[in-house]
């Protein structure tokens, strides 16, 4: 099944089938030029709700001001089901994609890229739908891993995952000094080490990297006002 003609209304089988069949259109390469803008995206809503809110924020980079932003209110029909997470937020982030009017060149997902028990998630599937380089910037591990880093902001240390050879699926970063770190793995069209280093300078005063929490503030500002 291509990308373009991808359909939303499928069974958590069917969901599984396609994650495996989307893998191996997966790039982790090299940017081709340096960002000259940065985007976040993220969802709010409730583990079980039946409609949820999404957004995205896209800032000038490497300066992290903004340029835009957009959220959406959407219905969500996928249920919950760790794995499976992007069936069930894309289809409201696709909507709140239409409406930002300053696209980034790079996107920085509330997620998980291939760190991921099928290598697919959400950075990841979001990042072959729009065909943009995508990192994943997760606050847990789904799966791996990692011995924790130093304890200095900017340590790291290799997410592996042990089913897989130790294979190399991400990092944990330490953004701030005593602070739990989070979790960088690449999406698409994306080295792990520029996701790495993306990441890093887009870290300010906060745990998270600007692009995510403000993405994510957006949100909820948007979805404590509508209620």
């Amino acid at each position: 099944m291509s990308i373009s003609a991808q359909e939303w209304d499928v069974t958590p089988k069917e969901a599984v089938v396609l994650q495996k069949e989307l893998r191996e259109q997966v790039k982790l390469v090299p940017l081709t030029g340096l960002p000259k803008t940065i985007g976040g995206c993220d969802v709010s809503m409730n583990r079980f709700a039946t409609s949820g809110y999404a957004g995205f924020i896209t800032l000038s980079y490497p300066r992290l001001e903004e340029i835009a932003h957009s959220v959406v209110k959407e219905k969500i029909s996928f249920p919950y089901i760790p794995g499976l997470l992007s069936f069930r937020e894309i289809p409201m982030l696709l909507r709140a994609w239409e409406k930002l009017e300053k696209k980034p060149d790079v996107l920085i997902v509330d997620g998980i890229g291939i760190a991921h028990p099928r290598r697919l998630g959400i950075a990841t599937h979001l990042g072959l739908i729009l065909r943009i380089p995508t990192i994943g910037c997760a606050k847990s591990v789904l799966i791996g891993v990692y011995e924790e880093p130093g304890a200095e902001p900017g340590s790291i240390s290799y997410l592996r995952d042990p089913k897989a050879h130790n294979e190399i699926v991400g990092a944990a970063l330490r953004t701030k000094k005593n602070v739990k770190p989070v979790f960088i793995s690449p999406g698409h069209l994306i080295t792990l080490s520029e996701s790495i280093e993306i990441a890093k300078r887009c870290v300010l005063t906060h745990r998270l990297p600007e692009p995510t929490r403000l993405a994510h503030n957006t949100v909820n500002a948007y979805r404590v006002a509508d209620q």
